[in-house]
């Protein structure tokens, strides 16, 4: 199964847990790491490129810090120009139907601080990730079970690596990708 990663992150040169979970899984021979930072210019990709990367491959991994309850306007500006009607949805829009889409995210903040008991948050991951697992079933992807990297301005070299191996086992695992979400 051909895995696309897409690394969306505003400046990945300074980031640590982005960064280092983009190399985790970069040499693996089945994916694709691909940084939409140097892919953006002047605030435009290339959609046509773009489009046959998500068809040349099987399983979409979104990889992305979780920015103030969203996605960096990196990934929200590449999903407003690359996931067009007539291409991922709409009429004749069938391109991504079927596959699998990962999400894989971390947050600057502890578990705790995404549960519905908290009184800051009042939501927990499941529900505030709501608005991309909607974007999956419109356009006919599976979501499998998001990766979350918590407290991630805190966590420790070994947690970090610990996670990056628990990454890189996600996707050498043909079997995880047929996983989905209820």
């Amino acid at each position: 199964m051909r895995t696309l990663v897409v690394v969306a992150h505003p400046d990945l040169t300074s980031s640590r847990i982005t960064a280092r979970l983009a190399e985790a899984v970069s040499d693996l021979a089945h994916v694709t790491v691909h940084e939409l930072g140097p892919a953006c210019r002047d605030g435009r990709f290339d959609i046509a490129r773009e489009q046959q990367l998500l068809r040349d491959h099987d399983r979409i991994v979104w990889q992305f810090p979780w920015y103030w309850y969203s996605v960096p306007a990196v990934l929200k500006a590449w999903i407003d120009q690359v996931l067009t009607h007539g291409f991922a949805y709409g009429s004749g829009g069938s391109a991504l139907r079927g596959k699998t889409l990962q999400l894989v995210t971390s947050t600057g903040g502890p578990e705790e601080s995404y549960a519905a008991v908290d009184p800051t948050s009042r939501f927990t991951m499941t529900q505030l990730l709501a608005p991309l697992d909607a974007t999956a079933r419109l356009i006919g992807m599976r979501l499998a079970e998001p990766l979350v990297l918590h407290g991630a301005r805190t966590v420790s070299d070994e947690n970090l690596a610990v996670h990056a191996k628990r990454y890189r086992e996600l996707l050498g695992s043909a079997e995880a990708a047929s996983g989905t979400c209820p």
